[in-house]
C-alpha cells in the first residue's frame, strides 16, 4: 500500500516553478541564462512598506493574529475595495491568506464536491485546474483564441456552463496573456451569468494595477452588482507592490463563504505572517504614486518585447492590455528543425530547445492549456529583454 494519497495522481507540479528551477540550476552551473519564466516583478518592495515591517518588529508585533488576518488589515482591504472598486464589504466578509493562491484554494476546498464543475478560460494560470482537482472538482476548460485577443466570448461562456457548474474563474488582466476585459466586454459575460443563478464567480484580480495605455480595470461585482452575493473577489499585494515573497493575498465575499474559508485556514496554516500583514496594511493605506512609475517601465518593456517578437520569423505576438506577460504564437514554427536536427514538434519542444541552445527560459503554452504558444515575463530589465529577444529572433531564423 502506497503512503501517498490518490489525490496526488490527479495533479502535476507547477510548470512555471519547474522551468524557473531549471534556469536557476543552469545559471549556477555557469551557463549564460536569461530567465523569463517567473511571474515576479524585478522592482524592490517600496521603502515605506519595508519600514512598516521593521517598525512592527521593533514594536513587538510578532504574535499570532486571527486565523485569516488581523482587523487592521481587513479594514484596509475594505477601504481599498470601496476606494478603487466601488465595492462595500465589512471585515467579516474579508479573508487574508498566505498569498493569493491560498485564498483560491481555500474557496475550492470549502465549496467543491465530487462532480462539481469549474469553468476555466484557456489559456489559464497553471494552478487553477490542479487546485480544482485537489479539491475534488472537475475543471471545464473553455478555450479562447488569438483572433479574439485570448478573451472569452459570451457564447463560449454560455456553451461551457452546465447544471453541474459551481464556479466560473475570471482573471483580468490575465496570466499568461496580459489580456484585459473592458467594461462592455465584462458586462457581456456577466449578462450570461445572470441567466445561471447557481453559478458562483471567482475573480483573480492580482494584476489590477498593472494596466497600460487606455485600459481601465474593472471587476465583475463592480460591473454587475446583482452578482455581488455570489462573487468572491480575490486580490493581493504580490505583483503591483512587488511583495511576492511577503505572501499576502486576500478575498472578499458573502459572509457564509468567508466563514467556511476561515474554518479551512484555521485548521491548516492559521494566520499569515504577522510582519507581512503590517507591511500589507502600509501597502494598501500608504503612498501609491510608485505604481504609475512602475507601470511606465512595464509599458515600455511590453512595447519592446512585442515589437521584437513580431519581427521574429514564425512568431506573432498580440499587444496585451496589462499584467507583465506576452503570449506569442509559434504556429509558423511547428514542424521546423534546429541546425542539429531537433524537431519543433510543439511548444514544449520549442521552449526546451530555446533554453538549451540560447539560454533563454520561457514557459511553453501547453502548461497554460492553449498551444502552440509560449509565455514571456517582461518583469526584468530592458537590457536583459533586449538580449533575450535578440536570441529568440536568431534561434527562429536558424530553424529550417
Amino acid at each position: 500500500m502506497s503512503i501517498l494519497s490518490s489525490a496526488l495522481e490527479r495533479v502535476k507540479p507547477s510548470p512555471t516553478i519547474a522551468i524557473s528551477t531549471k534556469a536557476t540550476e543552469l545559471k549556477a552551473a555557469g551557463r549564460d541564462v536569461i530567465a523569463l519564466a517567473a511571474g515576479e516583478p524585478d522592482f524592490d518592495t517600496p521603502d515605506h512598506i519595508k519600514a512598516a515591517a521593521v517598525k512592527a518588529i521593533a514594536e513587538g508585533k510578532t504574535k499570532y493574529t486571527a486565523p485569516d488576518g488581523m482587523p487592521e488589515l481587513k479594514r484596509a482591504i475594505c477601504a481599498k475595495f470601496l476606494r478603487e472598486n466601488s465595492l462595500t464589504y465589512t471585515p467579516a466578509q474579508v479573508t487574508v491568506g498566505n498569498g493569493g493562491k491560498q485564498t483560491l484554494y481555500n474557496a475550492f476546498i470549502a465549496t467543491l464536491n465530487a462532480g462539481d464543475e469549474v469553468v476555466i478560460p484557456a489559456p489559464y494560470w497553471v494552478s487553477y485546474p490542479d487546485m480544482v482537482l485537489l479539491a475534488g472538482g472537475t475543471p471545464v476548460i473553455a478555450p479562447t483564441s488569438q483572433e479574439n485577443n485570448y478573451k472569452l466570448s459570451p457564447a463560449q461562456l454560455e456553451a461551457a456552463l452546465t447544471p453541474k457548474t459551481k464556479w466560473f474563474i475570471f482573471n483580468s488582466p490575465s496570466n499568461p496573456t496580459g489580456a484585459g476585459y473592458s467594461w462592455d466586454e465584462l458586462k457581456a459575460l456577466t449578462d450570461v451569468l445572470l441567466r445561471h443563478p447557481d453559478v458562483w464567480v471567482m475573480t483573480d484580480d492580482m494584476y489590477e494595477h498593472l494596466a497600460y495605455d487606455d485600459f481601465k480595470f474593472c471587476t465583475p461585482a463592480e460591473v454587475e452588482p446583482a452578482l455581488y452575493s455570489r462573487t468572491l473577489t480575490c486580490n493581493g499585494v504580490s505583483k503591483a507592490y512587488a511583495m511576492t515573497g511577503w505572501r499576502i493575498g486576500y478575498a472578499a465575499g458573502p459572509e457564509p463563504l468567508i466563514a467556511a474559508m476561515r474554518k479551512i485556514q484555521s485548521q491548516s496554516t492559521s494566520n499569515p505572517c504577522t510582519i507581512s500583514q503590517w507591511a500589507a496594511v502600509e501597502a494598501l493605506n500608504g503612498p501609491q504614486e510608485f505604481l504609475a512609475e512602475n507601470n511606465a517601465s512595464f509599458s515600455r518593456r511590453r512595447d519592446l518585447v512585442v515589437k521584437m517578437l513580431n519581427e521574429a520569423k514564425g512568431i506573432t505576438c498580440p499587444t496585451p492590455e496589462g499584467a507583465f506577460y506576452v503570449y506569442p504564437s509559434i504556429d509558423g514554427l511547428i514542424g521546423k528543425q534546429t541546425p542539429s536536427g531537433a524537431v519543433i514538434a510543439d511548444d514544449e519542444a520549442f521552449a526546451t530547445e530555446l533554453l538549451e541552445q540560447t539560454g533563454v527560459a520561457v514557459v511553453f503554452g501547453a502548461a497554460f492549456g492553449l498551444s502552440p504558444n509560449f509565455r514571456v515575463s517582461y518583469a526584468t530589465s530592458d537590457a536583459e529583454l533586449l538580449e533575450a529577444c535578440t536570441r529568440i529572433k536568431e534561434f527562429c531564423e536558424n530553424l529550417v
